[in-house]
């Protein structure tokens, strides 16, 4: 197995904008030599760049990711920075056709001026660039919905030899497509499906964990849109339910400039826990102040309030802050035993944690390599800040370890965009379409040219 200095490398937080190489956003990991960036101005350029390398090529897009999804060493590699490639191309009733490196946060704007909405619940952290999140698998909550890439119609892309190739949901190929981790090409535009913009209130509330295993399936069953923070140590869930907004909310909502409008619950039941959760948080990361992003995820579980908005105000609400975030998914009927065995677990080993396990359950999906994929699936999300200095709280790396290895043991399947230990899967056997999609990577970039030393170790 890998070592945890690996896994989970440190921060190099005061790196000089003259460093000869590019790091990811989380400044843990070089993903290349600077001087191997290249910035086409339009498709037809980035298509020669392509058909001229005679490395490796990847596109670096928000760089969100754990760094070796991203990383080139070769001196003929090339890394591509597609921001140039951004905006919307086209729009019919009901699609809208994007540049792929369009940012999350322009495409949920744009639809929200043509009142418009994605028929899926939003990414948490917008700052992801369109064809970044659909190739991770980026994906909201609720049964009702899955991943980002479900509602793609229709990818265009650049193949290692410069050709360009579209490839619509009709495909057979196209469960592939949808999500490849940069393995069969650049993406250059992305058509998605929308829907006429719906209003919801997102009901929260505060309870006991003692019934979560069967609480969680009660949530999901009830509302189109359910998250969940679960704090074992204080036996503890904070929960929001988002449902459609009524008539009267609406109104409000309208009458409020199309802001959010809040309803105060005065429910403090949470502050204790949320106190306590901040002290370890300053423990681990030494950051005094209260007011720094790690602490904000947390505080709004302080006398929180019920929101009527658009999906975008209620769900992308993520503050983008260097972190190790591990999330597993598992098949959605097994998730209540699962979360028995995380109790025992807890109950017997008393883990040390500075933040909530996060509860996100999703529909099937139709990507061959979705976590998600052929059934309804529960994320469980573990998180472990970094400190100012750049490094990890060493008891919450611990912690972080075990939870993954247990889920890993229960056939879990981890998200591709976020952190962890690629040898405790069995590839195969988790994923019915694998050998499908190396079939389909093999034709598609017989090359190789996509494949850097994270694609050949993972397809091998």
């Amino acid at each position: 197995m890998a070592q945890e200095r690996e896994i989970y490398p440190r921060r190099h937080p005061q790196l000089a904008e003259s460093d000869p190489q590019v790091w990811n956003w989380a400044q843990n990991y070089p993903v290349g030599a600077r001087a191997a960036v290249q910035r086409p101005e339009n498709e037809a350029r980035l298509q020669k760049i392509i058909a001229a390398c005679q490395g490796k090529i990847k596109v670096m897009g928000s760089r969100l990711s754990p760094g070796e999804l991203l990383h080139i060493r070769g001196p003929r590699d090339t890394l591509i920075d597609p921001s140039a490639l951004s905006g919307l191309l086209a729009s019919t009733a009901d699609t809208v056709t994007f540049a792929a490196a369009t940012p999350l946060q322009e495409i949920y704007r744009t639809l929200t001026e043509m009142d418009r909405m994605l028929p899926c619940s939003p990414g948490v952290i917008a700052l992801q660039t369109l064809a970044g999140a659909i190739a991770t698998g980026t994906h909201g909550q609720g049964l009702e919905q899955s991943s980002l890439a479900d509602e793609v119609l229709r990818i265009r892309m650049i193949r290692g030899d410069g050709e360009m190739i579209e490839f619509t949901s009709e495909d057979p190929r196209f469960g592939a497509v949808q999500l490849a981790l940069g393995a069969l090409g650049v993406m250059t535009e992305i058509t998605l499906r929308t829907w006429p913009a719906r209003l919801y209130t997102c009901q929260k509330s505060a309870s006991g964990a003692e019934h979560l295993h069967s609480k969680l399936y009660e949530w999901n069953e009830a509302f189109p849109f359910n998250k969940a923070w679960w704090f074992p140590a204080e036996d503890q869930v904070h929960v929001w339910c988002a449902r459609n907004a009524t008539a009267d909310e609406e109104q409000r909502y309208q009458l409020n400039k199309r802001q959010p409008v809040i309803r105060p619950t005065r429910d403090s039941s949470l502050n204790d826990t949320v106190e306590r959760t901040l002290r370890h948080m300053q423990d681990d990361t030494k950051i005094k102040e209260k007011e720094g992003k790690p602490y904000q995820t947390v505080t709004r579980f302080k006398d929180f309030s019920d929101v009527t908005g658009d999906i975008n105000q209620l769900f992308c609400r993520g503050i983008a802050t260097p972190q190790i975030n591990i999330e597993i998914g598992i098949p959605l009927h097994r998730a209540g035993q699962v979360i028995n065995k995380i109790k025992q677990w807890h109950n017997d080993t008393s883990p040390h944690m500075h933040y909530p396990i996060i509860l996100r359950c999703t529909g099937p999906s139709a990507a061959w390599l979705s976590p998600a994929y052929g059934e309804a699936t529960c994320f469980f999300g573990f998180v472990v800040y970094y400190a100012e200095d750049g490094s990890l709280s060493p008891d919450g790396v611990r912690f972080i370890n075990a939870a993954e290895k247990l889920l890993a043991q229960e056939g879990g399947r981890p998200h591709w965009g976020k952190y962890y230990d690629k040898d405790r899967y069995h590839w195969r056997e988790l994923y019915p379409q694998w050998e499908h999609f190396r079939r389909v990577k093999a034709a598609l970039d017989p090359e190789g040219k996509f494949a850097n030393d994270f694609i050949t170790d993972l397809f091998q």
